[in-house]
């Protein structure tokens, strides 16, 4: 796992670690780089209007946002979000956090899938917002640099992210058709999605 891109860090701990060690063994590489990139994009946002924030819960949370998209933690009733809300309960229960901090983590991965939260109000939700939009559908992509955007892809390629990604959000929506997801599959998010900036400009290096 890369520590610094471009001058944004990622935090460390035995936290972030098994974090990370649970999203590389469930997710795919590309699900997997989504969740790394969501966390450095939404830490550059922070960092750029100076802003404080929970470096942990931020990492941990972008690590396990999108695990209820793999099918061992997929739910057959409820959204992905909300599933992995209660992935993440279960997960940092087992790292030993308090209730309060185990219900952030949740309610950071099920926020981020609703209407955008002010950074005064719940700041690491916003940041998860910020970086999983930037990352996905390209919302907000436009206030990141160039060069952080290549130091971001360089390490974290997106081996044909956008087109998986949609592929889960309607394959989510055929399943379960009240959920956000759908919505989003029935707009024009996936034509955003798979017109990613990042997606045609080839700035992978291996």
């Amino acid at each position: 796992m890369r520590k610094d891109i471009a001058g944004v860090r990622a935090p460390s701990g035995p936290a972030v670690d098994a974090a990370r060690l649970v999203c590389a063994e469930y997710a795919d590489e590309a699900l997997y780089h989504h969740s790394s990139r969501a966390y450095f994009f939404g830490a550059a946002w922070a960092e750029a209007r100076g802003l404080d924030f929970d470096r942990e819960l931020l990492f941990v949370s972008a690590m396990l946002h999108d695990l209820a998209l793999t099918p061992p933690f997929d739910s057959h009733a409820l959204p992905f979000e909300e599933a992995g809300g209660h992935l993440a309960r279960v997960f940092t229960a087992g790292l030993g956090w308090p209730a309060e901090r185990r219900d952030r983590a949740a309610e950071l991965i099920v926020l981020h899938m609703r209407d955008d939260v002010a950074p005064e109000v719940d700041v690491e939700s916003r940041l998860l917002q910020v970086g999983t939009s930037a990352d996905v559908s390209g919302t907000g992509f436009d206030m990141f640099g160039p060069g952080f955007c290549e130091a971001l892809v360089a390490a974290y390629p997106r081996r044909g992210f956008a087109a998986s990604f949609v592929h889960l959000f309607r394959d989510q929506a055929r399943r379960k058709p009240g959920c956000v997801a759908a919505e989003l599959v029935a707009g024009d998010w996936p034509e955003r999605t798979l017109a990613h900036p990042l997606e045609a400009r080839p700035l992978e290096r291996d």
